[in-house]
């Protein structure tokens, strides 16, 4: 049970993150309004709050952290820039998700 709490959260994380940066590059590249800012630092703001609901140190969230977003930014690319990732994407995040789960899920020292 811990591995799905753990990865969806992962996720909600990783839209956090990326509608924070989405958000501005609308405004910065496609002449949105600058008003965008504001939801996007709101954005950002739940992405740092969801980094803390992890028991395990910060160190070792963020770097495995990396790996769902990569996975999750593949996605948006898909879902919202219409952009389907290629074979070798999909084998990336394979690896990124496996590294993930050996840095979440892997033995410890006492």
């Amino acid at each position: 049970m811990e591995i799905f709490k753990t990865f969806g959260l992962f996720v909600l994380t990783a839209i956090a993150e990326i509608v924070g940066c989405y958000l501005p590059y609308l405004w910065l590249k496609h002449g949105h309004s600058i008003w965008l800012v504001v939801p996007a630092a709101c954005s950002f703001a739940l992405f740092a709050w969801l980094l803390t609901l992890h028991p395990h140190a910060a160190g070792r969230v963020y770097a495995a952290y990396g790996g769902v977003y990569v996975s999750v930014a593949l996605v948006w690319l898909w879902a919202v820039d219409s952009v389907r990732p290629t074979a070798t994407d999909v084998i990336g995040v394979g690896v990124c998700l496996v590294g993930m789960g050996i840095i979440m899920f892997g033995a410890r020292t006492a």
